[in-house]
């Protein structure tokens, strides 16, 4: 069951987010890379800052967790994380899928560079990788992250951005 999360989720989100983000150890710069990979902190100001979370719940516990925001002109798709255990079963997609129906603005997400499998997860799901050039624009222009973030990380868009950007040239 996908499901809106409520303030009473705040640890488990957190969780599955420093549970899933192992994977980024030792794959993203070193210097990127911290224990946790997301502080109480961090989740709480993302909240703050528009960050809805919904969350995939199998047998009452929430296993996959995956953000949407409303930034400007676009929806970013953020802080995608499914359980280490619970990976490769779709919940990701079908998270993924149903976010999808809860706009109709264009779709942005970022993710690390080095990321191969969180790219081919999106591109999986019809979003394809922007020049760099425009990544660095978009990623500036959406995101609150610090430059060095920036120079690691790709963007992907859905079809509904590649349109809008081949109707304004």
């Amino acid at each position: 069951m996908i499901r809106r999360c409520g303030n009473d989720d705040f640890e488990t989100i957190y969780s599955v987010i420093n549970d899933a983000a192992e994977a980024y150890n030792g794959v993203i710069p070193e210097d990127l890379w911290k224990v946790p990979y997301m502080s109480r902190v961090e989740l709480q100001h993302e909240i703050d800052e528009g960050v809805v979370f919904w969350g995939y719940e199998e047998d009452g516990e929430l296993i996959g967790v995956m953000g949407i925001q409303d930034v400007q002109d676009v929806t970013l798709i953020r802080h995608a994380y499914v359980r280490t255990a619970k990976q490769n079963q779709g919940i990701g997609g079908k998270l993924l899928s149903d976010l999808l129906k809860k706009t109709a603005r264009p779709v942005l997400v970022g993710t690390w560079a080095d990321a191969v499998w969180a790219i081919r997860f999106y591109e999986k799901h019809g979003f394809r990788l922007v020049s760099s050039e425009e990544k660095d624009r978009l990623l500036r222009k959406y995101w609150s992250i610090p430059d060095r973030q920036v120079e690691t990380s790709v963007v992907l868009a859905d079809r509904k951005w590649f349109n809008l950007i081949q109707t304004e040239t």
